[in-house]
């Protein structure tokens, strides 16, 4: 018995060993035509086995010719419609992509947050900006409540909006905040399953 670790190496495993054999044995024959013929069998044979659909038959076709010149170490001669792939682009390793590095101070604040930030500090308008301020001042109370006690002093809350907007954000005097006991009212209650114990 032949065992997995004394045979020679898969190429491409996903495709198993048969047709490792099989593009081997087209790179023994002796005529391009005799190659061609063997190679477009093996084409055939993995379109039908992977039950490819009519509408991408033109698709997989091109896949499984690459895949056999990357079997074959691209020493198979053959024609065929579809032009040698390169080397050099098969063996790229997918670009990484980047994702925004964001650093965020307080995570139960969220985007919308810094969003209304953001728009506050940008309008000119005086009257409209203050009406911004005030707008984001009881939302950042309501998310805070939200996520963390039943209860917030709102000079937190204006600690917190002059650190998000680097100084350039501050409520006038006479705001008043939303009261915490209005918030809370909304909050929905957390009901825990009571399981009866069994006798």
């Amino acid at each position: 018995m032949q065992y997995n670790t004394t045979r020679e190496k898969l190429i491409k495993p996903e495709y198993g060993r048969h047709i490792q054999k099989m593009v081997q044995h087209a790179m023994t024959l002796s005529s391009k035509e005799e190659r061609t013929k063997c190679a477009k069998a093996i084409v055939s044979f993995l379109v039908q086995s992977n039950n490819v659909s009519q509408k991408n038959i033109e698709e997989a076709e091109k896949k499984y010719w690459n895949q056999i010149h990357i079997i074959s170490d691209f020493k198979l001669d053959v024609d065929s419609k579809y032009p040698l792939p390169e080397m050099e682009k098969l063996a790229e390793k997918p670009k990484k992509l980047s994702y925004p590095i964001r650093n965020i101070q307080f995570s139960f604040y969220g985007l919308s947050i810094e969003k209304m930030i953001k728009k506050a500090i940008e309008t000119t308008d005086e009257k409209e900006k203050q009406s911004i301020v005030c707008m984001t001042a009881n939302h950042m109370k309501k998310a805070y409540l939200s996520f963390n006690k039943d209860s917030v002093d709102n000079k937190t809350i204006l600690s917190h909006l002059k650190i998000l907007s680097k100084g350039q954000l501050s409520v006038p005097e006479d705001f008043d905040f939303i009261e915490s006991k209005s918030v809370n009212k909304n909050k929905k209650p957390i009901y825990k399953k009571k399981f009866k114990k069994r006798k």
